[in-house]
């Protein structure tokens, strides 16, 4: 009697697809985890805790700062850190709409001298400011107010005195040097200059506690240097009604360094 011819079982090659299927599983929820404690959003914590009980069949609660033990499968609940809040648009609109009230004011008085470019009032987010030409204020290389200067600067006065924004006043000259018995330098004679005007406020009722008086001497030019206009520009006093933007102050943390 012939012998029978034993067949081997044929292998199964798609076997792989299960253990294919069980690492994209895994690599999915790994990459949903990751993707949902990068913000805090409390929707994203919901759609991911679906997606991990649809993925493992148990309950997985996600809280902000954590990453459950996928291991395990059990439920990690810690307490969530508050959602970030927009800011408040309001007051920053009202801070705005004062600020140009006080644009408006300032140009009313000062209207002649801004159509015959002697001053210049802008208004950005740091507030408003006046630049006023030097020749207007001083004589060259001098720090003492010219008597057409002073009605001027008293109707600037009149108006910071019923407002209630700190106001910052900086000198600025062109960069040609100056030596002399009374200034060393071009920032002895900006820092007086803009000591002068701001003196000037005080004696005219606006509260001292709300000025600073600050010497830039050469620096920040608005004009060029090589001719005799730019250098004409570059010596200025700036005065700056700074803006109050509402602001939460945040406590910053130690970090502990790595040694």
């Amino acid at each position: 009697m012939a012998r029978k011819k034993y067949q081997e079982e044929a292998d199964n090659h798609d076997r792989w697809l299960v253990s294919y299927a069980d690492f994209m599983t895994l690599l999915f929820a790994f990459f949903v985890v990751m993707y949902a404690i990068s913000s805090l959003n409390e929707g994203k914590y919901r759609v991911l805790s679906s997606s991990l009980t649809g993925a493992f069949g148990s309950n997985v609660v996600i809280a902000a700062g954590e990453i459950p033990d996928l291991k395990k499968h059990q439920t990690a609940v810690i307490d969530t850190l508050p959602l970030i809040r927009p800011r408040n648009a309001e007051p920053l609109k009202k801070e705005r709409e004062k600020m140009t009230q006080v644009a408006r004011d300032i140009m009313g008085v000062l209207e002649p001298l801004v159509r015959e470019g002697k001053v210049r009032v802008t208004q950005t987010s740091r507030g408003v400011s006046i630049e006023i030409n030097a020749s207007l204020l001083f004589a060259q290389g001098e720090a003492k107010l010219n008597t057409d200067s002073l009605e001027a600067l008293k109707a600037i006065a009149e108006v910071l005195k019923l407002d209630s924004h700190s106001i910052q006043v900086e000198g600025f000259t062109d960069n040609l040097p100056i030596r002399n018995s009374t200034f060393p330098s071009n920032w002895e004679l900006s820092a007086m200059r803009a000591s002068t005007v701001a003196r000037l406020f005080m004696e005219n009722g606006v509260d001292e506690n709300r000025i600073t008086a600050v010497g830039q001497g050469p620096k920040f030019p608005v004009g060029s240097n090589e001719t005799a206009e730019g250098r004409a520009r570059n010596r200025r006093v700036a005065i700056t009604i700074l803006a109050v933007l509402p602001e939460t102050p945040v406590d910053i943390p130690v970090t502990q360094v790595q040694r």
